[in-house]
């Protein structure tokens, strides 16, 4: 994803203290550094937004379907066929480490203990933690924010960092494991570490912070499936975690990297049937070649669905898609039926 598209979503001027990021239209995967407000539409066709990494919060409180992703705009459906937006919904502490202009990356909403969360990574391109490979690594973390709504507005919690600030972290997902504790589950980026890995670490009971040390779940080169560009070995990225269980009580984890330059979405499984691990790795991917970042989500049909996106070059410029997969979880393993079109 970030990585290897070099995404540029750039936020407008801003002078509060607290204030009103400015994105690009809808975070479409592309290298445009645009500085302008979001048009709102209202009907639009799933498959004409141009959207990374998108995450569905399906409501029940509201019956709304709440999607975002990078960028950190929102969109909302009552069908998820047409959908209305993007809209702001993010207020930021331009005086904290996030700077006035960060970047959005793979937001996500989750409902939890009566409040709704939005994790998402930022970046702060004005500071750099690290060089390696003779490549500049800025200041790049995941972070919590809150709101009473799903429509937010989502704004920060007590804690100024939830993570190192020497590690560059992305794709923080939340997960409520069988010991009844919280937590963040993200990647530590392959840029600083040369061989990405998935980590989680225990958040507090209200999220407003971390507790204790973090854990390598895997490595990107525990992938049986994921190749470099030259074909030689794992690739060395991780991407988008998203935990789940099956009905049968099976843990298993959607991440994502690369064959070659084909983007992958692939899943791995704990032996012990929780967080802990250790996570063992499915031999094949898990969707169709150049679809990635997935989630799951249940409709208001009870339908299990992922939530993914489309990758392609076109001329030159990356496009992706948000799509939909009608899934099944009846048994041990997670797998993808078909296509879907609400």
């Amino acid at each position: 994803m970030k990585t290897t598209l070099k995404l540029l979503l750039v936020f407008g001027l801003m002078v509060a203290p607290v204030a009103t990021p400015t994105f690009i239209e809808s975070g479409g995967g592309g290298a445009y550094a645009q500085r302008r407000l979001p048009h709102y539409r209202e009907g639009v066709p799933l498959d004409s937004i141009q959207l990374s990494d998108p995450f569905i919060l399906a409501d029940s409180a509201t019956h709304t379907y709440y999607m975002t992703g990078t960028g950190g705009l929102l969109w909302t459906s009552r069908n998820l066929q047409t959908w209305d937006g993007p809209r702001h919904v993010v207020e930021i502490d331009t005086a904290s480490w996030m700077g006035p202009h960060p970047q959005i990356w793979a937001a996500e909403l989750h409902y939890y203990r009566g409040k709704y969360y939005y994790f998402a990574t930022f970046t702060n391109n004005a500071v750099t933690i690290d060089s390696v490979a003779g490549r500049r690594i800025p200041r790049r973390a995941c972070h919590v924010l809150v709101s009473d709504k799903p429509d937010g507005p989502y704004r920060p919690m007590a804690s100024p960092v939830y993570l190192p600030a020497h590690m560059p972290t992305l794709d923080a997902t939340l997960f409520e494991d069988t010991d009844g504790h919280p937590y963040m589950v993200f990647c530590h980026e392959w840029l600083q570490n040369l061989d990405g890995t998935v980590e989680r670490i225990r958040l507090t009971d209200d999220l407003t912070g971390t507790y204790g040390t973090m854990r390598t779940l895997f490595r990107a080169s525990d992938s049986p499936w994921s190749r470099n560009d030259e074909g030689t070995g794992p690739n060395q990225v991780t991407d988008g975690p998203f935990l789940f269980r099956t009905q049968t009580g099976c843990l298993g984890m959607l991440w994502t990297s690369w064959i070659g330059k084909v983007y992958t979405q692939g899943v791995a499984y704990s032996a012990s049937g929780t967080i802990e691990g250790p996570w063992v790795q499915e031999p094949k991917p898990i969707t169709p070649p150049n679809y990635g970042h997935g989630m799951l989500f249940r409709d208001w049909r009870g339908r299990l669905l992922c939530a993914i996106h489309s990758h392609q070059v076109v001329h030159g410029r990356t496009v992706r898609h948000p799509h939909l997969f009608l899934m099944d979880d009846e048994g041990d393993r997670l797998t993808t039926l078909a296509n879907f079109k609400p």
